[in-house]
Parts: C-alpha cells; sequence; structure tokens
C-alpha cells in the first residue's frame, strides 16, 4: 500500500494536462450555451452519451499521463526495465488513443475567442511553416515516425542515454506521446479532418504497427544477454529477478500488454470493413382490392 501513496512526483507535463483540460471544459461549455451537439432536433438522448462517454475517454487519457510520468509508475521504472516498459505502453498506446476518441481538437478551438481563433486558424492554413507538419500528418510519414520512434529508443546506446540524462529522457516521452497522436489520429477519427484511410486501410495500418512491437519484443525475450548495462548493473543479487528476467518480463508486456490497445482497433476496423452495407427500405405500394 506504500507504493501506492509514496513516490509520487511532479512533472512539466502536469501545466499541459491542466491546460488541455480547462481548454476542454471551457469548449464544452460554449456547447452547452448552443453548441452544435444541443442544436439537433432528434437523437438528443443519443448525443448526449456519445458525449458523454467522448469526456470520459477523454478525461481517462489524459490521466493516463500523469500516472505515467508522476505515479510510482515513473520511480519504479528506473529499477526495473518491466516497469519502464509499462510506462512506454502507457504513452504509446493508451492515453493518445483516449485523448482522440474524445474528438478533443474541435471543442478546445472553440474555447478560444472567436475573435482570436479566426485569424489565428487563417494565418496557420496559409502559413508555409506548416506545410512539413501536415506532411507528418499523413499516413504514412505518421505510421513511419511512430514506428521508428518505438524502434530507436530502444536501442542501447539512446535507452542508456535517457537513464543518465533527465533531459534526454524527457524527450523521448514528448516524442512517444506526439507519434502516439500522429499515428492514432488515421485509426480512430478524431475530427474535424476526417481520416483518409478506409476501414481496411486502417486495419492494414494498425496490425503493421502492431507486428513492429512484436519484432521489438521477440528480441528482448530472445536476446541472450542483458542489453541495458543500468538495469544489469542493478540486478545480480540472490533471490531476486535477474536482469535478463527482468528484459524478458518487458518483452512479454510489449508483446501482450502492448497489443491491446491495436488488437482493438484492428478488430473493430475489420468489422466495420466486412459490415454489409444497409440496403434502402422499399416503400410497398398498397395493393389493389
Amino acid at each position: 500500500m506504500s507504493a501506492l501513496t509514496s513516490h509520487w512526483s511532479l512533472d512539466p507535463s502536469l501545466i499541459y494536462v491542466a491546460l488541455a483540460a480547462v481548454l476542454y471544459w471551457a469548449g464544452g461549455v460554449r456547447d452547452g450555451a448552443g453548441g452544435e451537439p444541443f442544436r439537433r432536433a432528434s437523437g438528443g438522448g443519443r448525443v448526449k452519451h456519445e458525449r458523454l462517454l467522448r469526456e470520459l475517454s477523454f478525461a481517462a487519457g489524459l490521466l493516463t499521463i500523469p500516472i505515467a510520468l508522476c505515479s510510482p509508475i515513473d520511480y519504479y521504472s528506473e529499477q526495473w526495465f518491466w516497469v519502464h516498459m509499462g510506462q512506454h505502453i502507457l504513452l504509446l498506446t493508451v492515453a493518445p488513443p483516449l485523448i482522440l476518441l474524445g474528438r478533443p481538437w474541435p471543442r478546445m478551438w472553440r474555447a478560444i475567442p472567436r475573435g482570436v481563433r479566426t485569424p489565428v486558424g487563417r494565418g496557420l492554413a496559409r502559413s508555409p511553416l506548416t506545410l512539413p507538419l501536415r506532411w507528418l500528418a499523413r499516413p504514412v510519414p505518421a505510421w513511419t515516425l511512430f514506428s521508428v520512434d518505438m524502434l530507436v529508443w530502444h536501442v542501447p546506446a539512446f535507452y542508456n542515454l535517457t537513464l543518465q540524462h533527465q533531459w534526454i529522457h524527457d524527450c523521448e516521452h514528448t516524442l512517444f506521446f506526439f507519434t502516439g497522436l500522429l499515428f492514432w489520429a488515421h485509426v480512430v477519427d478524431p475530427g474535424p479532418i476526417r481520416a483518409r484511410l478506409s476501414w481496411l486501410h486502417r486495419t492494414v495500418y494498425v496490425i503493421g504497427a502492431m507486428i513492429v512491437g512484436w519484432i521489438l519484443a521477440i528480441a528482448l525475450v530472445l536476446y541472450p544477454t542483458p542489453l541495458y548495462a543500468h538495469y544489469a548493473d542493478l540486478h545480480h543479487g540472490p533471490g531476486q529477478l535477474s536482469a535478463l528476467g527482468d528484459q524478458q518480463v518487458a518483452g512479454g508486456m510489449m508483446w501482450v500488454v502492448g497489443s491491446v490497445s491495436f488488437t482493438i482497433a484492428a478488430i473493430y476496423a475489420f468489422s466495420k470493413w466486412v459490415e454489409p452495407e444497409s440496403l434502402p427500405s422499399v416503400k410497398r405500394e398498397p395493393v389493389a382490392t
């Protein structure tokens, strides 16, 4: 129990989490004052139910960030590789899709006064500086960035650097989260820009990234010696999990726990792809008597 109540810390990410929460709440207040979801004449109950689910998803996604970075998970991640892997899984495959399922962008954007957001939006749309960002947000670059980022940071040389320098560690976590947002935006369709992938392509897109994670997991499980000097130096005493065992458990977590979000998304996308299209109802003519 003490492990759950101790070893909590403050992290700069809390500032951005709080800012996102305030903007999301303020955008919801504007909706309640006459936003689109409440102007619909039909399906009001269903729309409010969907809105509640989106809000809960967004809140859970935001909450995942301090759980990963401020809770005892962060403290024990420096002692156990498998805990560190769990932290990475939260930032790569849990927080981003949950946040995006909340459809945050249109709602947070409405929280900004119209007199500010209109010229800013037009300026960003016309600025050539945003062209590289728009290109990176396309499906293939987003998938590539996500997969390469996941693999590169687990190369021993880079991984050891994150454990030696806090600013590099913070950079790693930031890239995990933001490449996760880019990747999952093409899976969960957060709006207002619709995902440009068909359901079949989304299925392939998700399974491809999951296979990349499996490759990393298999390498960690099957490699005969500890890959990371930091953990090898810590786990050498009798009666405790060895560094190699720790590494194998971490690989198992990436293989099993890290596949949960991918599996759910792939099954959903595949089911939508094979779902038969609804046929228009045929109006029956009255039979003459």
